[in-house]
């Protein structure tokens, strides 16, 4: 088995590859948390961070036989965090900015719980950061789009599946920024960032068109979207499931705007940018169906 542990700070098809791999091999990403390990105390500074050291992303991973026009699917298997992990507030971004001050904490992982003051609940480890390379300009690993990227869904666990359009050859896989915890929306900026590893099963579907990254759970298809603000966000994830609806439960559009309204969810993974930085990540799901066709494949 391959362990990619070498990270990158941006998606691009001019990253030098860590390694290859083939469809159907199981790989290991050994991850730094999202400051790179730098937060280690809480009377730190954020100014006093390297910021261009954030979201490191493990690999790129080339897939051979993976061509643009082809989908990367990508399974988890398996999470594992570190026994501590760190989160904090900045001053700069989230609803409460301005009511509240810049804070650093490092909070323990005992018994596969989180510590918080005079609390504690349970872990449920997920990958913040996993995309491929676009097929344009490189993109910031702290940023999320078609590629996917920082897209912060905390349905990004253990049992997913996360399928994304190959944009260049050899797709160029990276993965990171491990949460022991988060809630939707990340609203301070920051979930518990740890170190960890992430295990995975890579495969192929070729010659299928997809739009953005979509991610298959036990129960549900969720299509994730990133624009400058909510309302872009929703369109682009809501006309991209009805695109991927159409074929495999055979509805019209109007058809399945009313069943979106009936039994679709829309949900925020990220909604804590700063005013200079714009950017919302969403995902729009349905609940999986006996009788219809799965959306890919």
């Amino acid at each position: 088995m391959k362990i990619i542990d070498k990270s990158l700070y941006t998606f691009s098809g001019d990253n030098p590859p860590f390694c290859s791999a083939q469809p159907g091999e199981v790989l290991l990403f050994r991850t730094m948390d999202c400051y790179s390990g730098q937060l280690t105390s809480e009377d730190q500074k954020l100014e006093g961070l390297d910021l261009t050291k954030c979201n490191p992303a493990a690999g790129p991973v080339f897939v051979e036989g993976a061509e643009p026009g082809d989908v990367l699917v990508v399974d988890v298997l398996d999470i594992t965090v570190a026994d501590v992990g760190c989160t904090r507030t900045s001053g700069k971004s989230g609803p409460l900015r301005d009511v509240t001050e810049e804070r650093n904490r490092i909070l323990h992982i005992v018994d596969g719980c989180v510590q918080f003051n005079d609390i504690r609940w349970p872990i449920n480890p997920m990958v913040g950061v996993m995309g491929t390379a676009p097929a344009g300009d490189s993109v910031a690993t702290g940023y999320a789009g078609s590629h996917g990227g920082n897209m912060d869904s905390k349905k990004i666990a253990k049992g997913a599946r996360v399928y994304f359009p190959v944009q260049v050859s050899g797709a160029l896989l990276q993965m990171g920024d491990i949460h022991a915890t988060m809630g939707d929306g990340e609203i301070c900026g920051a979930g518990v960032e740890t170190a960890g590893e992430i295990l995975v099963r890579i495969s192929l579907i070729k010659n299928f068109t997809l739009n953005w990254p979509v991610t298959e759970t036990g129960n549900n298809w969720y299509v994730n979207a990133t624009g400058k603000d909510y309302d872009e966000s929703l369109i682009l994830a809501s006309k991209e499931l009805c695109r991927l609806m159409e074929p495999a439960y055979g509805w019209d559009a109007t058809d399945i705007f009313i069943y979106l309204s009936l039994q679709g969810d829309v949900e925020i993974n990220q909604a804590c940018r700063p005013l200079s930085t714009p950017m919302v990540n969403v995902r729009v799901g349905i609940p999986k169906t006996a009788g219809k066709k799965p959306l890919i494949g």
